[in-house]
């Protein structure tokens, strides 16, 4: 029987699958957080999401630098961010805080968890374009941001061990009202269409380091601080469309 002949094979340049290594590095820190929490390794699992943050915002820049964008790293990308910023930030809260008030809490959970769901489907059933770059700003709060607001009662636990805890049920609130924010349909802001001034860009490096410098040496309170800000934002955004005058 004569030999088949070969099919040609195709190459991919390894540094085109970056991005998707980016991208299931942090899908294994949002898995890793869930294993964590379930250890009572709170600190440990709110700093790897904080790490998954951070990789999901470099993954799709990367894509776009290297000219890699693919659908398969969109879906992956969302598949990620649904774990990391949904179920990782939603089972921690859970068993931190959670779990000894029985059904609601897991009620409450279930709501964040499918907020920031609902978030990212429709994120990708819309033009990724518009819904951030041509636009200049998110519609709703976006699922890392939301992570980040939905761990502010552990960051500020975290920060001050001394301080009583919260009660459960104010954290049970939270989660839904940052799940809620997640879904609304307001403007929030958008940083990749931000530019500043060359003659500011000292003061901008300045100010980069000052914030890694806060996240390396007071990582809770640094993060209480951003997270307290972004909602400076959000209220400051509220408060200017409700007084703009109506065209």
């Amino acid at each position: 029987m004569p030999d088949m002949p070969r099919r040609p094979r195709s190459e991919l340049p390894l540094v085109q699958l970056i991005p998707n290594f980016i991208t299931v590095a942090a899908l294994c820190a949002g898995l890793s957080a869930i294993r964590f929490s379930i250890y009572g390794e709170f600190a440990l699992a709110a700093g790897l999401i904080l790490l998954a943050a951070v990789l999901d915002g470099l993954d799709g820049r990367l894509a776009r630098l290297l000219k890699s964008e693919s659908e398969v790293g969109a879906e992956l990308d969302s598949f990620g961010d649904f774990v990391n910023f949904g179920v990782a930030p939603g089972f921690t809260l859970y068993l931190w805080a959670l779990q000894d008030m029985n059904r609601f809490g897991w009620i409450a959970t279930l709501m964040y968890i499918v907020c920031c769901l609902m978030r990212l489907v429709r994120f990708n059933m819309g033009n990724r374009a518009t819904d951030a770059t041509a636009a200049g700003h998110f519609t709703g709060v976006p699922s890392p941001a939301g992570a980040m607001l939905a761990l502010l009662p552990l960051f500020v636990a975290l920060m001050s061990p001394d301080l009583a805890r919260l009660p459960s049920v104010l954290v049970a609130c939270w989660m839904v009202g940052v799940g809620t924010l997640m879904i609304a349909r307001f403007p929030t802001p958008s940083f990749k269409t931000a530019t500043i001034y060359t003659e500011y860009l000292s003061f901008w490096v300045v100010g980069f380091v000052v914030l890694v410098a806060a996240l390396t040496t007071f990582p809770w309170m640094a993060l209480v601080g951003l997270d307290l800000a972004y909602i400076g934002l959000l209220l400051f955004g509220w408060f200017r469309r409700r007084n703009k005058p109506a065209a």
